[in-house]
């Protein structure tokens, strides 16, 4: 690991945790910055917006990964902190983010982990620093409230994908790097091949509504999209393709959260829906439960607009990095995501 931690300093962190944010900017009023691609021997800031990780292993693990895909790596020196279920307090975390992005050494910020706490430190990141300094942004689950502000407020395209705690395996890191290093313009397609069945068994697409749709790509976890809706930290729906995941939940609570979209108006907004993955989001035993399948066609079916159900996105081993500020058209017949350009420079 590259020793460049003196850089990360308390009095830096006193100095840039409570920068003031931008208030003007939604996406339809900013330029749309692409981040520099990163290249074999970039240093990648390693920061923990989030949760606790109790475990150093999981740390030693993430930065042998990134060295096998020839990065550097230093550590925010708040990284492994804990504050009750925190990694450390809101000043730290926020403004060890900021500091990442004003170090001319780092070229790409990484989240460790995600679980809870990355919103609380919305107001409190420098979305200016951010725009003149773009860098590549990956997380994913609560790390999704930043992406979307990055967006939302410095026009900066950030990366929903792996975090520290993810399995980087051949899948996941094949994408961390036809995206951010060979600013490929994927095409964004499931795995098909049947094994030893006679037929696809796994990684199965459901349409929910079928045909094709263009916009630009904004979303992440269900759960924290809608913890920050009212917000100034969201972006401006019309015409986009709204992209979404989460784990763990009860259906009548994706049912609640989704009809909280609808609500707020950010549903009819849109060109296009594609709901990854909702692992363990099973109806149990409930009488009379609904089904993931059956909420979700409740929910986009009348919108009239491309849907579907199944993409390789969310708390799942194989995973996509989709990016946040990009333009891309779905094919919810075939269950397919094409970016129409690169989403880096």
């Amino acid at each position: 690991m590259q020793d460049r931690r003196s850089f990360l300093k308390t009095s830096v962190f006193a100095a840039s945790a409570l920068a003031v944010p931008r208030t003007s900017g939604q996406t339809t009023s900013l330029e749309t910055v692409r981040p520099p691609r990163l290249a074999p021997g970039d240093t990648i800031g390693i920061v923990s917006p989030a949760g606790i990780t109790w475990d150093p292993d999981r740390l030693a693990i993430f930065e042998e990964s990134l060295a096998a895909m020839s990065f550097r790596t230093v550590v925010g020196e708040h990284a492994m902190d804990r504050w009750g279920y925190l990694a450390g307090s809101d000043e730290h975390r926020a403004s060890e983010i900021n500091a990442m992005f004003a170090d001319p050494g780092v070229k790409g910020v990484f989240a460790l982990a995600g679980g809870w706490g990355t919103a609380r430190l919305l107001p409190h990141i420098d979305y200016d620093l951010a725009r003149q300094n773009p860098k590549v942004v990956l997380g994913f689950s609560d790390i999704t409230s930043i992406l979307i502000a990055l967006y939302a407020k410095s026009g900066l395209v950030t990366f929903h994908g792996p975090t520290g705690n993810s399995t980087w395996n051949q899948f996941t890191a094949g994408y961390v790097r036809r995206v951010l290093m060979d600013a490929e313009a994927v095409s964004f397609a499931n795995p098909v091949a049947a094994g030893d069945t006679l037929t696809v068994t796994e990684n199965r697409i459901h349409t929910i509504r079928g045909g094709r749709a263009r916009g630009v790509l904004v979303g992440g976890n269900l759960t924290v999209l809608t913890s920050i809706v009212g917000s100034e930290f969201l972006p401006e729906w019309e015409g986009c393709i709204l992209f979404l995941e989460d784990v763990d939940e009860d259906i009548y609570r994706v049912d609640r959260m989704l009809t909280q979209l609808k609500l707020a108006g950010i549903l009819a907004q849109l060109s296009g829906v594609v709901f990854g993955r909702c692992s363990d989001c099973d109806p149990g035993s409930g009488y009379g439960s609904f089904t993931l399948k059956e909420i979700l066609d409740h929910h986009f079916g009348p919108l009239g607009v491309p849907a579907f159900y199944g993409s390789m996105i969310g708390h799942i081993r194989d995973k996509f990095t989709i990016p946040v500020g990009v333009e891309a058209e779905v094919d919810a017949d075939d269950g397919t995501i094409q970016l129409l350009a690169p989403a880096v420079a």
